[in-house]
């Protein structure tokens, strides 16, 4: 398994302040860690999204027809780039080398800022936060008993669904003190991406189109914001979005691609597969050697030609075709 360290593009707010306590549970039986009475601790969370996709929609959809495709793939996305929270999940871990949990606490946010009493003992702690999970049922929350071991964890398959939801992380430091106000700031990082292709069809008539994507991590470190990817890389099976033109638009929801390749090797692929009237298939594969960050969109465009082949507008993708494919038997062709 490899990692990578990400890049976050979704800022968290978090501050620690001290209220006027009206009681106070522990995360074990002494209570002689207990904040004095006259003090609690409240949560106030805010959820600021900083990632403009509009600018890069407009950036690579410029035509009158492409500014359809952009409205269509923005209201797609509502669910992945945006700042409104509809749960989240709270975890506290001892800084020790145990990095055991402390205390955790989950909660219906449904909004951009929401605060919550938390009743917490002077002590170290090990923060990490999670939202937007109750809804994406292709990625689940593992190995929560200590830090080092929590993670976002894709579910194993050949082929996968994108992620339903924009999934977001947050880690910190925290030294809860006795008897002092204080305020801690903490930055919550968006840790999954998308990728959209679209294809200009320049009036050929086929009987089908279907895309994948590939190259993606299939897991994420909370504690250490790495990556982990599987031995074979599984394809996510893109959704087709209506765009009110001719138009077609394909696009995926997944955890970042590596950042650097091995050898010549692409960091990500779209897989075009394109069943003609006398129901042969054309397989287009699509490479990208640019990588996908946390928080991206990346959009690839192409034409179809009358053979199905998806020929790409950027000469720095990579093209490697199957005519009349099956699962047996691959013929490149040099385009």
């Amino acid at each position: 398994m490899k990692g990578f360290v990400r890049h976050g593009m979704i800022g968290l707010a978090c501050l620690l302040v001290m209220m006027t306590q009206v009681g106070c549970s522990t995360i074990d039986d002494d209570l002689s860690d207990c904040p004095p009475e006259g003090n609690d601790y409240e949560m106030v969370y805010e959820l600021q999204l900083v990632t403009d996709i509009t600018m890069e929609l407009r950036a690579q959809l410029t035509t009158q027809t492409e500014q359809q495709v952009a409205d269509a793939l923005y209201n797609h996305l509502t669910n992945v780039f945006t700042a409104y929270a509809q749960d989240i999940d709270l975890s506290f871990y001892d800084v020790d080398e145990e990095r055991e949990l402390l205390h955790h606490e989950s909660h219906d946010m449904n909004g951009t800022e929401k605060s919550y009493s938390l009743y917490l003992p002077k002590h170290q702690y090990r923060h990490l936060a999670l939202a937007n999970l109750e809804d994406n049922s292709w990625v689940k929350k593992e190995g929560g008993e200590q830090s080092s071991t929590l993670t976002l964890q894709q579910k194993k398959a050949e082929t996968v669904e994108s992620h339903e939801t924009g999934l977001f992380t947050a880690r910190t430091d925290m030294d809860v003190k006795e008897g002092e106000d204080q305020t801690f700031h903490v930055n919550l990082f968006m840790a999954n991406s998308a990728a959209a292709l679209v294809i200009d069809p320049r009036g050929q008539q086929v009987k089908k189109v279907e895309v994948f994507s590939t190259g993606f991590a299939t897991g994420f470190n909370v504690n250490d914001s790495t990556y982990t990817f599987a031995e074979k890389d599984p394809l996510v099976r893109t959704k087709s979005v209506a765009t009110g033109t001719d138009q077609l638009c394909f696009c995926s929801v997944n955890f970042p691609s590596r950042t650097e390749a091995e050898g010549d090797k692409a960091l990500w692929e779209f897989r075009v597969y394109v069943t003609l009237d006398d129901d042969s298939v054309t397989e287009t594969v699509l490479s990208v050697y640019e990588p996908l960050k946390p928080g991206e969109l990346k959009i690839v465009k192409a034409y179809l030609d009358e053979d199905g082949v998806a020929h790409p507008t950027d000469s720095k993708v990579g093209v490697s075709v199957t005519l009349d494919w099956s699962d047996g038997g691959h013929y490149e062709q040099e385009l």
